[in-house]
């Protein structure tokens, strides 16, 4: 099993993609513009065809990054509303939908025992993400985020 996570290190890097995809598409596109700077006489079309397949394909990672945690964050959206309603009583389960959804994706961390406590104090408070996070006493960790 994996150390078991906490505020400190909850953060989760995607080594393939952090370490490895990122910097090798951004290099690319940086080697893109010096070699048609030093050849543009030469080869000004082929300059410009390979700066701009270097920029689609930096695109191209960033969106694919980008979506898997929009899909990611709409998963745990749903997993915590069904979760809250599960939980808390029904008249807090009529204000489930007046939590923003970074407020339901810190409130993922809380442990069954908590979550009403801390959702009552989230929507009274109107609690940022971080402040949510900090207030968790019993973490419950999230070892599939992407």
């Amino acid at each position: 099993m994996p150390q078991e996570q906490n505020l400190k290190n909850h953060h989760r890097f995607d080594p393939l993609m952090h370490f490895f995809v990122f910097p090798v598409t951004l290099l690319n596109f940086i080697f893109s513009i010096v070699i048609a700077a030093r050849h543009w006489s030469q080869h000004s079309h082929l300059a410009i065809w390979w700066i701009i397949l270097s920029a689609a394909l930096a695109v191209l990672a960033t969106k694919c990054r980008i979506n898997d945690l929009k899909l990611q964050d709409r998963i745990i959206r749903l997993e915590e509303r069904l979760r809250l309603q599960a939980l808390l009583g029904p008249a807090e389960s009529a204000h489930i939908n007046e939590l923003t959804t970074p407020q339901l994706i810190a409130l993922r961390f809380a442990s069954d025992q908590e979550i009403p406590a801390l959702v009552n104090k989230t929507l009274t408070q109107n609690l940022c993400p971080k402040s949510i996070k900090e207030s968790i006493t019993n973490w419950r960790g999230d070892y599939h985020r992407v």
